[in-house]
């Protein structure tokens, strides 16, 4: 008895960076698929990178347009994209018109038109642009269906071997709908979110068949390079990873080392939480610093200052981030547009980390961050944070991130914002007044598999970072922001600010 086979799927590049995972692989050879969604949200962008990336004299590629924009229209705003190679228009790449025979609003002349053209030039990839324009005035008239029309295209291109795209502009209501879908091996949908001043691209994957495409929407965007897409899901962390690292690593500030309990452990993910001008950024540069000293590479990610900005600043505390930057030993990242997704921003740290080898990363600040989101994304915030800190965290990389605490000056949270419970060890900066003068401290909330001090210790923030100092023990009330002396009182010494 013979063994049977499984038969083999190639699958050809996108073309589109990261599109591919989202499509488990690549688009399968001879697949018969449909791209649908409203005008503007990449379609034709999207067909033609795949056509560029994969047309030669083996697979030659024929585009037909149909009812929309003529040819040389649609050529010369293409033409702009990277992706577009001159030297392979008419020669692998072929474009025919298909107005005359559309506006005849019989379907089976477009058909024939089709099939004659398939004839003449043997293409292996084949894209209609857009089948939605057929439709309306040809189901009227007792003519061919469009069912009928896609499932015979369909049939005939299978047939000849060609991979094929139908572009169409389909609201989704419409997709659940209409029976024509069923017939394709592959449904792709592209979406526009708009909120106000913010517009977001996403794409779907409803179905490809032989592949194990990833669920959801994944954020897309689009620049002079083409489509760009963003997964939602990171790398996952390597499971080469079988123990859990009990080393110890310094923040830079000896005085905090000592209140976490001799430092924090690699891989841990710190949150420094305090008001305005507390000194968030100070501590968060003396930690980077201090990782470059033990040749530990870092990422700075900030989302609130401009990055000469936030050099400047560093630079003021004797730390030269732009000539360790030189040296390849930190990468700062600077994100700020309105319509940001989080699934961008999360590739753009990961790429920075994988480009120095990042052991310490920096992200200055999770308000700023929030704020710098698209509408859109602010109710995938947590979730999206949870899985940047679980692979960066679970390969050793140790994360802290800046937090703005907003309460009342004579309140004190101790859980200081919603994403502290995703953090193992949790740092407060706090202000109160004391003879009428605005002081700091700072205490450690939380440490996770170790001891730490409970004290509350006075700080300042100076020329050379932030400075610890000891305990508060002569006042009580301190959480209230208007503490009482309790004991005897010791003369402060005034302190560089």
């Amino acid at each position: 008895m013979s063994e049977s086979r499984n038969v083999p799927i190639n699958r050809l590049p996108s073309g589109v960076g990261k599109l591919d995972a989202i499509l488990g692989g690549g688009w399968p050879e001879y697949s018969f698929n449909l791209v649908v969604g409203e005008p503007g949200c990449g379609k034709t962008t999207l067909a033609h990178q795949f056509m560029f990336a994969n047309a030669t004299p083996e697979r030659p590629a024929l585009y037909f347009t149909v009812l929309g924009e003529p040819t040389l229209k649609m050529l010369r705003y293409q033409q702009q994209f990277t992706f577009f190679d001159r030297a392979k228009v008419n020669r692998v790449v072929q474009f025919a018109n298909l107005n005359d025979e559309a506006l005849t609003n019989d379907l089976s002349k477009v058909l024939d038109a089709i099939v004659a053209k398939v004839d003449e030039l043997s293409p292996r990839i084949v894209i209609v642009d857009s089948f939605r324009t057929l439709i309306p005035k040809s189901e009227r008239d007792g003519s061919m269906s469009t069912q009928d029309f896609v499932q015979r295209l369909s049939m005939k291109l299978t047939s000849w071997q060609a991979t094929t795209f139908l572009l169409g502009e389909y609201p989704e209501a419409q997709i659940r709908e209409n029976p024509v879908f069923t017939l394709a091996d592959g449904l792709v949908v592209m979406t526009q979110r708009v909120d106000r001043n913010s517009m977001v691209r996403q794409v779907q994957v409803m179905k490809m068949r032989g592949n194990a495409p990833q669920p959801g929407l994944h954020t897309i965007r689009i620049s002079n390079d083409g489509v760009s897409a963003f997964p939602r899901m990171l790398k996952p962390v390597e499971e080469a990873q079988t123990t859990i690292t009990r080393e110890l690593i310094s923040t830079g500030i000896p005085g905090l080392d000592e209140m976490l309990g001799g430092g924090t452990l690699r891989g841990n993910a710190v949150l420094v939480a305090g008001p305005v001008g507390s000194g968030k950024t100070t501590t968060a540069v003396q930690f980077i610093a201090e990782g470059v000293k033990h040749q530990e590479p870092g990422v700075v990610v900030i989302f609130e200052e401009t990055a000469p900005k936030y050099l400047d600043q560093a630079k003021a505390l004797g730390v030269d981030l732009e000539e360790m930057s030189r040296q390849g030993l930190v990468e700062v990242v600077y994100v700020r547009p309105l319509d940001l997704s989080m699934d961008e921003t999360l590739y753009a740290i990961q790429s920075a980390v994988d480009k120095v080898r990042a052991k310490r990363v920096v992200l200055d600040s999770i308000s700023g961050l929030e704020a710098a989101l698209a509408p859109a994304f602010k109710e995938d915030f947590l979730e999206s944070l949870y899985r940047l800190l679980g692979a960066l965290t679970g390969v050793g990389v140790t994360i802290l991130l800046t937090v703005e605490a907003t309460e009342a000056y004579n309140e004190m949270r101790f859980t200081p914002h919603p994403i502290s419970f995703l953090t193992h060890d949790i740092i407060l900066q706090r202000y109160f007044e004391i003879d009428g003068e605005l002081r700091t401290f700072v205490t450690v909330v939380k440490t996770r598999a170790r001891a730490h001090s409970r004290d509350l210790r006075a700080y300042d923030v100076t020329s050379n970072g932030v400075v610890v100092g000891k305990r508060l023990s002569e006042f009580t009330g301190i959480i209230t922001a208007v503490p009482r002396v309790h004991g005897p009182r010791k003369k402060r010494t005034k302190s560089t600010r």
